[in-house]
């Protein structure tokens, strides 16, 4: 079983890092073959330089790397902070070059451009954990959670992945180590019911 991690954020110290490492450690005792990735420590580039219809090969052997294993995935997880509402540049990147036509979503025969697309990846789940300096009530009241449906409709819907599990933790500048700690843990046990056998 594979599963595809990436992480989205500029430092290493972050506690988006600490949760990715985390979700890593159960994840390796589940007996998953990982496929790490730091964008910003890879030196991601970010830039889709066609349009979505020529968009189906690169020549950057990152990309390719990225979309292979993105295809294979039994798992996607995802760290990042939320930034205005939005992943960081480099992950919205990320998604315009990897998620891309032929690798995770195509157009059935004699669908045009405007028709709905099928969504092709194999993943059984995808878990998407941002960390946010934004309380929860102001994040819902105020922003209505852009990121949900980012995540759950724009990206994974529509490319086959029905069981989207997305938690923001925060505000992480006011957090302690306890509450941290407890965060960290419903990361694991989130990754680890995932995990399990379909």
């Amino acid at each position: 079983m594979h599963a595809s991690l990436v992480v989205a954020h500029p430092s290493p110290a972050s506690f988006s890092h600490a949760l990715a490492d985390a979700a890593r450690g159960i994840l390796r005792a589940h007996g998953y073959a990982i496929d790490w990735h730091d964008l910003y420590a890879e030196g991601f580039d970010p830039v889709q330089r066609t349009g979505e219809s020529g968009n189906t090969a690169s020549d950057d052997a990152l990309v390719e790397r990225h979309c292979a294993e993105l295809a294979r995935a039994d798992l996607i997880l995802i760290f990042h902070p939320n930034w205005w509402g939005q992943p960081p540049a480099i992950l919205k990147g990320w998604i315009d070059r990897v998620f891309r036509l032929d690798t995770a979503y195509g157009y059935p025969v004699g669908t045009s451009w405007d028709g709905v697309p099928t969504g092709l990846l194999r993943a059984r789940h995808a878990l998407v954990f941002n960390t946010s300096n934004t309380p929860a009530e102001r994040e819902a009241a105020v922003f209505g959670g852009p990121l949900q449906a980012i995540w759950a409709r724009c990206v994974f819907g529509l490319c086959g992945v029905d069981s989207v599990i997305r938690r923001m933790y925060g505000p992480v500048a006011a957090s302690g180590e306890a509450q941290r700690a407890g965060w960290r843990a419903e990361v694991e046990a989130l990754v680890a019911q995932a995990a399990l056998p379909a």
